[in-house]
């Protein structure tokens, strides 16, 4: 039944519209009747993000989507739910990508409802879901963590990749809750990152230790744990597990969150230089992978930003206009509402990135005695929004000693 309904799925598209008549005819779609429900699923996802990726359009996503539906529709025919989870993540990737994060946010919600999945697909719904919720400014509540957690976790002498990756959500969203204890038992109690079954899967648990380490004042640690998350993020075998990740928690997303943590790093270490040519790396892999206007852009433009702050600071030199340009870049790319905007604090996407970009402008804009008044408007709109658990914006923007580092995440837009 499983074969005809692929097969099927290959062959009535021509007779319904152009685009189903395009993915049809794809020799991927073709050879899906060949293979069991894991490959068929794995094919299907990998097609569909590499078609959706590779044009970038609102039409090559849509097209991208109908393969993921029409896939989703022949499994569910057939009851495998562990391919629907599959799919679905996907989905909700796709729809993360094109900005629609509640979109995504459902399709998650959607596969923790699915009865009959592995552990690791269920870690992975779970750590997307807890991603989008940080990201859309949605603390999750301890005690929803805890419950949440206890239910993921095995009682059992060997712990499995997707318990470490539910352990280092988990620990992420303690960290942004500023709950630093719980956040430092989970982390400690995570093992050696060289784990063969599901390496590829451990680049999130890395970056997330390591920024553990880096925001409480651990840097040597930090930087090990960035350059591992590095390692396994840029391993030649990653895309063969992209159907068990999804939204802001995938690969790629990794990757560019472990270089720009690095690069970070580097800048409160000193070394201004190898921080520059790390986080100009990010910056292109963010434009490459979401495009030139895409708010991730001005996430990086903001770390840029404080790099320059910074090391003017350290090296009793001047880098305003540099800053300024990064910070109206940002400020631009992450569609921050006006000065006079109403209700600022609720209607602002990414606030505590906003907040800090705006922040550092006013500060630049403060000491220019023409414009001082427009920076004081400015910081102290930034300082409105500002809702950080652990830094006062202050201390964010003027870094001085290890454990008040603040370390901006770019898979969930936040600063920890």
């Amino acid at each position: 039944m499983f074969r005809v309904a692929l097969r099927r799925a290959a062959t009535k598209a021509p007779a319904q519209s152009p685009r189903e008549l395009v993915l049809a005819s794809t020799p991927v779609l073709r050879s899906y009747a060949t293979n069991g429900p894991d490959g068929v699923s794995r094919q299907m996802i990998q097609y569909a993000l590499g078609h959706a990726r590779s044009h970038r359009s609102g039409d090559s996503y849509a097209q991208a989507m109908l393969v993921l539906e029409q896939g989703l529709s022949n499994f569910r025919g057939g009851g495998d739910e562990e391919a629907m989870g599959m799919l679905m993540l996907a989905m909700s990737t796709l729809h993360y990508e094109r900005g629609r994060l509640r979109d995504a946010f459902e399709k998650l919600e959607m596969v923790r409802q699915l009865r009959r999945t592995s552990l690791a697909l269920k870690v992975a719904a779970w750590e997307a879901l807890i991603g989008l919720k940080l990201e859309l400014g949605q603390d999750v509540p301890p005690s929803v963590l805890a419950d949440d957690f206890s239910q993921l976790s095995r009682k059992s002498m060997e712990v499995s990749v997707p318990e470490l990756r539910a352990k280092a959500i988990k620990g992420l969203a303690d960290l942004v809750n500023g709950e630093l204890q719980s956040a430092e038992l989970l982390f400690e109690g995570l093992p050696d990152y060289n784990v063969r079954e599901g390496q590829d899967q451990m680049g999130n648990v890395a970056l997330s230790h390591g920024e553990f380490l880096h925001c409480t004042g651990s840097f040597s640690s930090a930087k090990n744990l960035y350059e591992r998350a590095l390692q396994i993020s840029e391993g030649k075998d990653i895309s063969n597990n992209l159907y068990l990740s999804s939204a802001n928690m995938i690969p790629e997303e990794g990757l560019l969150g472990a270089t720009c943590a690095l690069g970070q790093l580097l800048s409160h270490l000193g070394k201004f230089q190898e921080a520059e040519e790390l986080l100009t790396k990010a910056l292109t892999k963010a434009e490459n992978h979401f495009g030139s206007t895409h708010p991730k852009v001005g996430i990086v433009l903001t770390c840029i930003a404080l790099m320059f702050k910074h090391k003017a600071k350290m090296e009793s030199s001047s880098s305003i206009l540099i800053q300024e340009g990064l910070y109206r870049r940002a400020i631009d790319l992450l569609k921050a509402p006006a000065l006079d905007c109403e209700d600022a604090a609720v209607q602002v996407d990414g606030r505590d990135i906003v907040a800090l970009a705006r922040g550092g402008y006013a500060e630049l804009l403060c000491i220019q005695q023409n414009r001082k008044e427009e920076g004081e408007r400015m910081r102290k709109w930034a300082k409105t929004i500002w809702r950080n658990h652990r830094l006062s914006l202050a201390q964010a923007l003027d870094f001085c000693e290890p454990p008040k580092a603040p370390v901006i995440d770019t898979r969930i837009g936040r600063v920890i």
